[in-house]
């Protein structure tokens, strides 16, 4: 099953993490010293909050979070069929956790 990915640029991590606590009522999954991650059921999302990155606070990449290596193949033949181009990062590390990573980037340049 497939999980929407959103990850935001943040200028102050504590007051964004008490604010998204609240909001989605729920602490974060992960927290680092300059990153959160909040896992949710409803709706099915993975966001992430961090002061990395360049540029002002806001939209820092979207993204497809999958169960599974088929959930992955079946999203990089979409992205391949439409003739988007592919960046295949493959296994890597990457907002404290290790995994594959494959990118786009749509025609304002969000990742």
């Amino acid at each position: 099953m497939k999980r929407f990915h959103i990850h935001l640029h943040v200028d102050d991590l504590a007051s964004n993490v008490a604010f998204y606590s609240r909001l989605f009522d729920a602490e974060p999954a992960r927290v680092e010293s300059d990153y959160a991650k909040w896992m949710l059921d409803d709706p099915r999302l993975n966001f992430a909050i961090s002061t990395r990155g360049e540029g002002l606070p806001g939209l820092n990449h979207l993204g497809l979070q999958v169960d599974d290596a088929g959930e992955l193949a079946a999203l990089q033949g979409r992205a391949r069929a439409a003739g988007l181009p592919l960046v295949d990062e493959g296994e890597t590390t990457c907002c404290y956790a290790r995994s594959e990573k494959h990118w786009i980037t749509d025609p304002q340049g969000i990742a």
